[in-house]
């Protein structure tokens, strides 16, 4: 068993399988217990669930702290705040993907959690890649954080600008390289029928399935914002991916309770713009102040202050506003 005491990425074997292994048994017990059958989730139990979710975040980020230190719980309590936060402007596209598709609530659950299985995957590349080039080329960080400050300047220009998902060039490719359905089929994602022209049985994508990869590839362009601004938290592996995935483990029940007011959360893109910002400025402020680097605590209290203004100056703006109100 002296394997499990060998580093991988700069943490022992038993760390990583502790964590997937509480990952895995999260999903089959959403997917095989709680969800086993096909039934639209309601609000509440979609409020449980994130609650449930984000205590579970919360606590393993406690046991980051006591087992790593007070500097690693405060750094995957950053790197979960953001990462949480960030998952909600994923929402709003996530909605429009299903608006867009007709996607009944009832099927949007097992969409989700497919997408979910898939950034799993994908962040753990993507994570372990960047880990790679920081710890061989540290000056990327620098790289990283101007990447952040110009996409949050980028942000805050392009709100209030509507996009026309049928003019989206994957999606157009994709309806051009497939044989789908015009109508919903279930759940399915792929469907045995005549071709109209042949008469002979072929092998059909349904809206569903290009919805699920319609979500997949906004993950990976959220990915692209996302994991700069963990490693321009902390470059220790191990809190970078567990941060970000006990994040997006709750996006599903997020996503069901928020979908009906995500209106009142028109005005979080400014905060979520203004925290990449600050995020991707903070190694240029550390050089500029002489210090090692930023002081987790400071950091910590500037995300919960911009996220907080956001939200609050959200509500307040909407408050008398129709439920269906477009956002800015």
């Amino acid at each position: 068993m002296e394997f499990l005491t060998q580093d991988v990425l700069t943490k022992p074997v038993w760390m990583w399988a502790t964590f997937l292994t509480l990952v895995i048994v999260l999903l089959a017990l959403d997917l095989g217990v709680l969800h086993r059958k096909h039934r639209e989730i309601g609000v509440r139990e979609s409020l449980l669930m994130s609650l449930g979710y984000l205590t579970l975040g919360l606590g393993f980020g406690g046991w980051v702290w006591f087992s790593l230190g007070q500097q690693a719980g405060i750094e995957y309590l950053t790197g979960f705040v953001v990462e949480k936060s960030l998952a909600i402007d994923n929402i709003f596209v996530i909605a429009m993907i299903f608006t867009y598709f007709a996607i009944p609530r009832l099927y949007q659950h097992r969409v989700l959690f497919w997408g979910i299985l898939g950034v799993i995957v994908l962040r753990a590349v993507m994570i372990a890649g960047g880990a790679a080039l920081v710890s061989e080329f540290p000056w990327v960080l620098y790289i990283f954080a101007l990447f952040l400050v110009a996409t949050g300047v980028k942000m805050i220009a392009m709100s209030g600008k509507t996009h026309d998902l049928a003019a989206n060039p994957l999606l157009r490719f994709l309806k051009r390289r497939l044989r789908v359905t015009e109508q919903l089929h279930g759940e399915r994602f792929f469907v045995r029928l005549p071709h109209p022209k042949t008469g002979r049985i072929a092998t059909f994508a349904t809206p569903v399935f290009l919805a699920l990869v319609l979500i997949e590839v906004a993950d990976v362009i959220f990915a692209v914002d996302s994991v700069p601004a963990i490693f321009a938290i902390t470059t220790d592996p191990y809190i970078i991916y567990t941060s970000n995935i006990f994040a997006i483990l709750g996006l599903r029940a997020l996503y069901f309770a928020l979908a009906a007011i995500l209106p009142r959360f028109a005005y979080l893109k400014y905060a979520l713009a203004l925290l990449l910002i600050f995020i991707g400025s903070k190694i240029f402020i550390s050089d500029l102040m002489g210090w090692e680097k930023f002081p987790a605590d400071v950091s910590l209290g500037i995300t919960f202050a911009i996220l907080a203004v956001g939200i609050l100056w959200s509500v307040w703006r909407t408050r008398s506003a129709p439920p269906d109100a477009a956002a800015p």
